[in-house]
């Protein structure tokens, strides 16, 4: 699955299943969320390894904001995209 950022090897899925997340995963890339989310971090100009937080409006570590951040729904809700 070359060129995809999102990995699905440590998921082991069969490739029925990874081409099944590839295009969710894009669907929701260009949803309008989606969409916000990209024009709002790329406004931020984040550094290499850090993620525009949409909850406390600051450039923090990916990985802080993916475990922060992860499904909870709270910031969709917080912007009125939810």
């Amino acid at each position: 699955m070359k060129g995809s950022p999102f990995k699905t090897t440590k998921q082991k899925l069969s490739p029925k299943a990874s081409a099944a997340k590839k295009r969710r995963d894009k669907a929701a890339a260009m949803s309008e969320w989606g969409k916000y989310k990209k024009r709002t971090a790329q406004r931020a100009g984040c550094k290499k390894g850090y993620d525009f937080d949409h909850a406390t409006g600051k450039c923090i570590p990916a990985s802080k904001n993916r475990a922060n951040n992860s499904r909870s729904g709270s910031t969709k809700k917080k912007y009125g995209y939810g």
